[in-house]
């Protein structure tokens, strides 16, 4: 199965997410910054990881906010793990993304996000 991380990246009370580029799966669809757990990595190395590669960050990976199974039509389910990062090292630099945005929690759910993160906003929005 394959098992995806991502990462609640929060600054001045601001949460990144990054919309995918052009040409990929879910083009222009918004996400967190994360991204596949490569063979023996945990999925916190994964997320350390992926948001070094992504946006050029030394992340302090925290605490597994929530895991779930997801199936997009017609594939087999991926397990979703989310990941608070408590800090990082760097200013973010866009390596993989069309856009990325700082936005308020609570203007998440008006971005047109992957439809394997929308349960995860919806528990992130409590």
């Amino acid at each position: 199965m394959l098992r995806v991380v991502a990462g609640v990246i929060v600054r001045d009370g601001l949460i990144l997410i990054g919309q995918r580029p052009p040409g990929k799966s879910h083009a222009l669809e918004w996400e967190f910054p994360g991204g596949k757990i490569e063979a023996g990595e945990s999925p916190a190395q994964a997320l350390a990881r992926e948001l070094r590669e992504e946006l050029e960050i030394e992340a302090r990976v925290g605490r597994e906010l929530e895991r779930y199974l997801y199936g997009y039509s017609g594939k087999s389910p991926l397990q979703l793990i989310f990941f608070e990062v408590n800090g990082f090292a760097g200013e973010p630099v866009n390596r993989a993304f069309h856009e990325i945005r700082w936005v308020k929690r609570s203007e998440l759910a008006s971005y047109a996000f992957l439809e394997g993160d929308r349960r995860f906003i919806e528990t992130l929005g409590r």
